[in-house]
């Protein structure tokens, strides 16, 4: 492929442009996306990235030689990808499948201006319209009831295989394959993606800077929103990947039926709109402790119980790959367990850290409804302003925020580009 860097980091670029701002540039440009296979495609172009990223990762380490030695064992390319490559690249394929099949069960905003009516738009309205908390509670059981399945189809689909190792395998890059002819259809396909996912978003935000009659610009209310969004996504993503951390060292290092229910349980959360988590945050809150009602502490933990699940794939697709026979090694020299873990096992994983606060900010930064409803009173993001101007459908007012939006989330996304692109170590651990 020509220009391999520039297209990894375009095809990474959606991650960028959040959910309901791809709405917002479809809807705005043609109201046919407001139909069923509107929806799919519009959340397929936003959430690909969250497949994308974690195998590029896991194939960028996989050993050539695994390769090699099934084309030597006279199998052909089919059977050396079935048997072969993807078991290895399993859990990176899996994780990311099931966060995006968790994200769009609880997925409002973009859904919501496209018209297309799911569960969680009906919990919104429910509560919205007439605060019907039963109604609305029964609804969100059936989110976590499909929370469930997904989560048993994903255990069942990776199995209990391990797949770190200890030796250093073939410390050199996968051999390119010549495309020769097929190129042309390939660059096809690329251009395709990145003019959907990328090129109607932007050019419907340029549109409405341009053309909106309601477009104005507030710079400081402006740049207030932008320093409150950037706090909160770091701050949020330092937090869940913290909480993330030893539930996957538990999962993984000290297998059982116990550690994989409190591994799964986290999971069930991302299935539920935030207004669930906000509402049940604010409840706790008010009965156990008023003075923490719309203060910081309150958000950022309801960031973390939402986010949760993005950390822990982040961390737990690294952790795999990082042996625990190194910590022995490192033990039997004389480190303690914590010591072990901090010189052998955290210089692995640092690349999934990295990665896991990446990711969450990103999710932070566009969330919505928990926002509105734990904010400290006053408190504005770029995401609520948005979403403000769009459902009143100034949609040039709403545009600034949005392009601000994306320009934030560039730095993030960029990190992610790197830490999947890094050098290829051959799958194996030294």
């Amino acid at each position: 492929m020509p220009g391999r860097t520039w297209w990894h980091g375009v095809l990474c670029a959606p991650l960028a442009v959040p959910a309901f701002v791809n709405g917002y540039g479809w809807v705005s440009t043609t109201h046919a996306v407001q139909s069923f296979w509107g929806a799919v495609l519009v959340v397929s172009l936003s959430y690909y990235p969250l497949v994308y990223l974690p195998t590029v990762a896991a194939l960028r380490r996989l050993d050539p030689s695994l390769e090699e030695v099934g084309a030597s064992l006279g199998h052909r390319p089919a059977q050396i990808f079935t048997r072969i490559v993807l078991p290895a690249i399993s859990p990176a394929v899996l994780g990311g499948s099931l966060l995006v099949g968790l994200h769009l069960l609880a997925e409002y905003g973009a859904l919501q201006l496209l018209n297309y009516p799911t569960l969680t738009t009906a919990i919104m309205q429910q509560y919205g319209a007439a605060f019907n908390g039963p109604a609305a509670t029964l609804l969100a059981a059936v989110l976590v009831v499909f929370c469930l399945v997904l989560l048993g189809l994903e255990v069942l689909l990776r199995g209990r295989r391990r797949h770190s190792r200890v030796g250093a395998g073939a410390n050199r890059p996968a051999p390119r394959i010549v495309l020769g002819r097929r190129r042309p259809a390939v660059v096809a396909l690329l251009v395709g993606t990145a003019a959907l996912s990328l090129g109607v978003p932007l050019l419907s935000l340029t549109r409405w800077l341009v053309r909106g009659s309601s477009t104005a610009l507030d710079l400081p209310a402006l740049t207030s929103a932008a320093t409150t969004t950037v706090g909160l996504a770091a701050a949020g993503g330092l937090l869940a990947t913290a909480a993330a951390l030893p539930v996957a060292w538990l999962a993984i290092r000290h297998r059982g039926w116990l550690t994989t229910l409190v591994e799964r349980s986290t999971y069930t959360t991302s299935a539920m709109p935030g207004i669930v988590v906000a509402l049940a945050l604010v409840t706790v809150s008010i009965r156990g402790v008023p003075s923490l009602y719309q203060t910081m502490p309150v958000l950022l933990v309801g960031y973390a119980i939402l986010f949760l699940p993005r950390a822990l794939v982040g961390v737990r697709s690294t952790l795999e790959l990082a042996p625990p026979v190194l910590e022995d090694v490192a033990r039997s020299l004389g480190c303690s367990a914590a010591g072990a873990g901090a010189r052998v096992t955290l210089p692995l994983i640092a690349p999934g850290l990295a990665a896991s606060v990446a990711l969450v900010s990103l999710a932070v930064s566009t969330e919505l409804t928990a926002t509105l409803l734990l904010s400290p009173i006053g408190t504005t993001t770029l995401s609520t302003q948005f979403w403000s101007d769009a459902s009143s459908v100034a949609y040039g007012a709403a545009a600034p925020y949005a392009l601000v939006l994306i320009l934030l989330s560039i730095p993030a996304t960029w990190l992610l580009g790197q830490v999947t692109l890094g050098p290829a170590t051959s799958g194996g651990t030294r």
